[in-house]
């Protein structure tokens, strides 16, 4: 295992830390944030993708650079390994997978997840959804698997088939996935802590909890998933959420007050935003690139 891949340390993170809190960060600042607190690997939503850099509902709609964008954006400023959901894989075919796939890696990209809903899907916790049969499934984790230009990089496999055809059909398919080349299993809308533990034990790779807000999953404490053997704690959109619910609360202030001066006390401060950027430290560098060009 290479040491220096993006997917060797996000399995390094998932060996070390049990379960990993993964946790989303919606744009490259979001993720030095994240770092900065102390965790050892970020996600990135394609409902985050969709929503925050589109304007757009998660259905679908969002494509491979759209993604790949924010990527770029998060790994050129931040060092953490970065989970990325790249939908039903961006095209129907092995070589859309593929590209997908190597496209990531290229960007840095620790490891992707890849579903089992058709094209036009719909967020995971939402009713209506539609799956594509088990063998379309695990073709595209072994189009997924193949395409590997880090042998490190991570193809975690999520499947909805448990809001659609039960716990038993779920695992099914889980196990399929994991023997075309998966190397971790997503399950999502999990609604007993139970079902992790099946899962694990059925699979026999790392299995993650989408703890999102709002859906079908209870939001299990870290003990919990722990007795329940989830090896990866993944809050997609917390701090987007209460980005939204913040901002929303300001621009309503300022209309209605004509001034933001009783929603200050909620804002970052400019010293802070420096200090999380190293501002004095690109002003320093720009004194001293000048200095030395006087000098000239």
């Amino acid at each position: 295992m290479s040491t220096d891949s993006a997917g060797a340390k996000f399995r390094a993170a998932i060996a070390a830390e049990k379960p990993l809190q993964c946790v989303g960060a919606i744009n490259a600042f979001h993720a030095r944030l994240a770092e900065r607190v102390g965790y050892r690997s970020i996600y990135l939503s394609g409902g985050g993708v969709a929503a925050g850099s589109l304007g757009l509902p998660d259905l679908g709609i969002s494509n491979l650079d759209d993604v790949l964008t924010d990527v770029r954006r998060i790994t050129d400023v931040c060092s953490l390994p970065l989970l990325v959901d790249v939908d039903t894989g961006f095209g129907a075919s092995a070589f859309n997978i593929a590209r997908t796939v190597k496209s990531l890696i290229k960007a840095g990209a620790a490891g992707m997840h890849i579903e089992d809903q058709v094209g036009a899907k719909r967020c995971g916790h939402r009713p209506g959804k539609e799956l594509v049969s088990q063998d379309e499934m695990v073709d595209r984790v072994k189009a997924a698997a193949d395409a590997k230009t880090d042998p490190d990089f991570v193809v975690m496999a999520r499947t909805d088939a448990l809001a659609v055809e039960g716990l038993e059909r779920a695992i099914e398919r889980a196990r399929a996935c994991v023997e075309a080349g998966a190397d971790a299993i997503f399950p999502e809308a999990v609604t007993e802590l139970s079902m992790y533990r099946k899962f694990a034990d059925a699979v026999g790779v790392p299995v993650l909890a989408n703890l999102t807000e709002f859906g079908a999953t209870p939001l299990f404490t870290l003990e919990e998933l722990r007795s329940a053997r989830a090896a990866i704690a993944l809050y997609p959109l917390s701090a987007f959420r209460a980005m939204n619910a913040a901002a929303l609360k300001v621009y309503d202030a300022i209309r209605k007050e004509g001034t933001q001066k009783s929603v200050v006390d909620a804002m970052q401060t400019r010293a802070d935003l420096y200090d999380a950027l190293d501002y004095h430290a690109y002003e320093r560098k720009l004194d001293e690139l000048f200095a030395r060009e006087k000098r000239k």
